[in-house]
């Protein structure tokens, strides 16, 4: 496993990670335009991550999982993501599509 996840890929996703928690208080009242700048931001990082270990820092269990984790953080925030995509003319499950690289 060590392999697969070095200590730097780990500390690097939990500081994007952690970056992240602390921008989700009070997005529930946001506007979707500081949502989705927040949610870039969140993307954008681990794109760095990952390009930083050649394109291998995450398999599809971990962008699934991290997916799933930007959604739920947002929902538990206040965010309704179905509304806020909807919104923009994205499907249930394109929140993250227009920065993702990972």
């Amino acid at each position: 496993m060590v392999g697969l996840f070095p200590d730097e890929l780990l500390t690097a996703t939990d500081e994007v990670l952690d970056s992240f928690e602390e921008e989700l208080p009070g997005l529930g009242e946001a506007s979707d335009e500081r949502v989705f700048v927040v949610v870039e931001r969140v993307v954008l990082a681990p794109n760095a991550v990952g390009e930083s270990h050649n394109e291998a820092a995450f398999e599809t269990d971990e962008r699934e999982a991290l997916c799933d984790y930007i959604d739920q953080s947002l929902n538990e925030h206040g965010v309704d993501v179905v509304a806020l995509t909807a919104r923009q003319g994205l499907g249930r499950y394109q929140l993250t599509d227009r920065w993702r690289k990972w």
